[in-house]
């Protein structure tokens, strides 16, 4: 088999693609995640996850290299990661009643032959009218400041929705297992 390679420093990411029981190696991406001019989150999405996909392969020219983004957005609005308690309030205050869609970018890059899978899988988290208590008391919990929208959903985070819509709820975590395993059936791996 081919090295895999997640192209990613997320410790969810990496959890979720244990799962899969494939051996792979992590590597950081360096990619400019400034969205462009005019640029959709879908298509800024993906646009990233084959730009990281890319960049890592430049280091591992044989490998399946997995590169993967995602976004939150309320309306046209995106949520990113929020770094502290502050944004983490306001984020999760601005999504209190609202639908929140999650675009999560995959790709997977063959870097030997050149042949590369993309897909945005979209996501959507209703939530439930939410107290400030209720926000400051889940901040301080789980202290997401490092998860788009400000809440892990593997976590004490579901307490927080109404309802969810998609596909793969792993898209949600920020890497869609579901399209990962046909994207790896595609290149020839063989999962256990």
């Amino acid at each position: 088999m081919q090295p895999l390679v997640l192209g990613s420093t997320s410790p969810f990411r990496k959890a979720l693609l244990d799962k899969l029981g494939l051996p792979f190696i992590t590597d950081t991406p360096i990619t400019d995640e400034t969205r462009r001019p005019g640029e959709t989150p879908d298509r800024l999405v993906r646009r990233l996850a084959e730009d990281k996909a890319r960049d890592v392969a430049s280091r591992f020219p044989d490998a399946l290299v997995i590169g993967s983004d995602q976004v939150a957005c309320v309306g046209d609005e995106i949520l990113g990661k929020p770094g502290n308690r502050e944004n983490a309030i306001a984020q999760l205050s601005a999504a209190s009643g609202k639908a929140v869609t999650f675009y999560t970018g995959l790709c997977l890059y063959n870097a030997a032959n050149d042949q590369l899978q993309v897909v945005v899988e979209p996501f959507v988290v209703h939530f439930r009218a939410l107290g400030a208590a209720q926000i400051e008391r889940y901040i301080d919990h789980e202290q997401p400041f490092n998860c788009a929208g400000s809440f892990k959903s593997e976590g004490l985070g579901i307490t927080l929705f109404e309802r969810m819509e998609g596909v793969d709820p792993t898209a949600l975590i920020g890497l869609p297992l579901i399209r990962l395993t046909a994207m790896l059936a595609n290149a020839g791996v063989i999962l256990p």
